[in-house]
C-alpha cells in the first residue's frame, strides 16, 4: 500500500522550504523535492503493518539505505503518530530480515525464485545480496535508538530488539577470528574483482585484531584488506547504543558484558592498528587494516566513512586525528578525491573515475562546522543536479548532466538533513 506523506510531516517540510526561499529558490524546491522523495516513490506499507523500502532504481532493500532514507523524517515522528508508524515500520522490516540471514545486505519484498547473480553459496529466496558488511547491521540499531531518543517509545525494545541485538552481537564477536571461525564465504561468477571474495570466498588473510571482520564495504565493493576502518567505528558507536537501550529495559545482562567487552576491544583494535602516519608526518585513520602491517589509506564516498566519523557519533569534529584524517581526505592523497570545473569532493571506485558524489558532499557539509564551506557545498550540491532537483549517486566533476543513478532516495535524504541543519544554524 503506498504511503501518503503525513500532513504534519509535510507542514514541517514547507516550513523548512519557506526559509530556504529566502536564500535560493531553486535550492528551496530541491529540498522538498528530496526530503519527500523516499515516501512519494520508495516507501510502502505491507500487510503486516511493516514498511518495505526501494534504494530507489533497484528492486531490493537494503538495511542500510532504508535506514538513511527515512532517518530524516525522525524528528517529525517525536510529534507525529503517522510518521512514528513509518519508522516503526521499518525497524520491524529491518528486524525480520536480521533474523533471516543477518550476512545479508539487501532483500526482496517476497521470496520467490529469481537470483539476480550468480552466488555461491545460494541466496535463500528472500535475499537479494548476501554480500556481508558491518554497516547493514549497524543502520538497524541506530534507526532504533534515534526513533527511542526522539519519541520515547519503548515500544520497540521488544523480543524481536532482543533476538537481533543477540544475533548482531553473536555474529560480530564470531567475525573478531574470521579465518578460524567464520562460517561466511561469498563467490560470484563475474570478472569483476570488487564484486567477488578470493580464497574460495574466505576473502585475504587476516590476525586478529580486536575488530570486526568485514568482506564488503558500505559501496558492497569487496575490501583489500578485512578491518574496514569506518564501519568498525560505526560498530563501536552502536553497540554503545544497544548497551544503552538494553539498560532502559533493564533486560540481559550477560548480553550487555558482551556488548562492553566486544566494544572495547573494537576500539583498542582501531587504536593500536588504524592509527598511521601520513606523508606528511601528521597521525591519521587508514580506512582498511589486515592485522599484519598492512594498510590502505583511503576514503570513499559511502557512509559510514572515514569523514563521517562526527557524525556518526565516533569522534568530535575537531579531534586532532580527526582533522589531520580529513585534511587527507579532502585532497588528491585520497585515491578517490576528484576535482573538476564544477565541483570538487570525494567519490567512489564503484563509480567511474573523475564522479564525486552527492552523499560525499552532503556529508562533508554535515561535519562541517564552517559556515562558509557548508554553503559552498550548498551551492555545488544546487548546480550539479543536472535539472532534475534531485540528487543522484555519482556525477562526473567536469560535466554534471553526466551522472548515475537518477533515482537514488539515501542521496536525496542525506541532502534534506544538511539542508535543515544550515536552516536551524543560521547558515542560510
Amino acid at each position: 500500500m503506498p504511503i501518503n506523506v503525513p500532513s504534519k510531516l509535510l507542514k514541517r517540510t514547507e516550513k523548512y522550504a519557506s526559509e530556504i526561499a529566502r536564500y535560493s529558490e531553486k535550492l528551496s524546491i530541491m529540498y522538498k523535492k528530496c526530503c519527500l522523495n523516499t515516501l512519494e516513490t520508495a516507501a510502502e506499507f505491507l500487510d503486516d503493518g511493516s514498511v518495505f523500502v526501494l534504494t530507489g532504481d533497484i528492486p531490493a532493500m537494503w538495511l542500510r539505505d532504508s535506514t538513511a532514507e527515512v532517518s530524516n523524517y525522525i524528528p517529525a515522528a517525536a510529534e507525529d503518530e503517522e510518521t512514528a508508524a513509518i519508522i516503526r515500520g521499518v525497524i520491524r522490516k529491518q528486524r525480520e530480515y536480521i533474523k533471516i540471514d543477518p550476512y545479508a545486505n539487501a532483500f526482496k519484498k517476497a521470496p520467490d525464485s529469481h537470483r539476480e547473480f550468480e552466488d555461491y553459496p545460494l541466496n535463500l529466496p528472500i535475499v537479494w545480496e548476501r554480500k556481508y558488511e558491518i554497516d547493514s547491521l549497524c543502520y538497524p540499531i541506530r534507526l532504533a535508538y534515534l526513533y527511542y531518543k526522539a519519541t520515547k517509545d519503548k515500544s520497540i525494545l521488544d523480543e524481536d530488539f532482543i533476538e537481533t541485538a543477540r544475533i548482531t552481537v553473536d555474529l560480530w564477536i564470531t567475525e573478531q577470528n574470521h579465518i578460524e571461525r567464520s562460517p561466511y564465504r561469498f563467490t560470484r561468477n563475474t570478472k569483476k574483482e570488487k564484486d567477488t571474495l578470493t580464497n574460495n570466498g574466505l576473502g585475504r588473510e587476516v590476525s586478529y585484531t580486536g575488530m570486526t571482520w568485514s568482506g564488503f564495504r558500505p559501496s558492497d565493493d569487496s575490501c583489500r584488506y578485512g578491518y574496514l576502518v569506518a564501519s568498525n567505528m560505526f560498530a563501536y558507536v552502536e553497540l554503545g547504543h544497544l548497551d544503552e537501550m538494553l539498560g532502559i529495559i533493564e533486560s540481559e545482562p550477560e548480553l550487555s558484558e558482551k556488548i562492553r567487552k566486544l566494544r572495547s576491544e573494537i576500539h583498542d583494535g582501531i587504536n593500536r592498528y588504524a592509527v598511521v602516519m601520513a606523508d606528511n608526518g601528521k597521525r591519521i585513520f587508514a580506512n582498511e587494516v589486515d592485522g599484519n602491517g598492512n594498510y590502505f589509506c583511503y576514503d570513499d564516498a559511502n557512509v559510514p566513512s572515514l569523514l563521517s566519523a562526527p557524525y556518526l557519533g565516533y569522534c568530535r569534529a575537531d579531534d586532532e586525528i580527526y582533522k589531520n584524517t580529513r585534511e587527507f581526505i579532502l585532497s588528491k592523497n585520497n585515491p578517490y578525491y576528484y576535482e573538476g570545473k564544477y565541483a570538487r569532493g570525494v567519490g567512489s571506485p564503484h563509480t567511474p573515475e573523475g564522479y564525486i558524489w552527492h552523499i560525499a558532499l552532503s556529508m562533508q557539509g554535515l561535519t562541517s562546522n564552517d559556515p562558509e564551506e557548508i554553503r559552498e557545498l550548498l551551492k555545488m550540491l544546487e548546480t550539479t543536479d543536472a535539472g532534475t532537483y534531485l540528487m543522484h549517486e555519482g556525477f562526473k566533476a567536469d560535466n554534471p548532466k553526466k551522472y548515475t543513478r537518477p533515482w537514488f532516495s539515501w542521496s536525496c535524504s542525506l541532502f534534506a538533513e544538511l539542508c535543515e541543519k544550515a536552516v536551524e544554524e543560521g547558515i542560510i
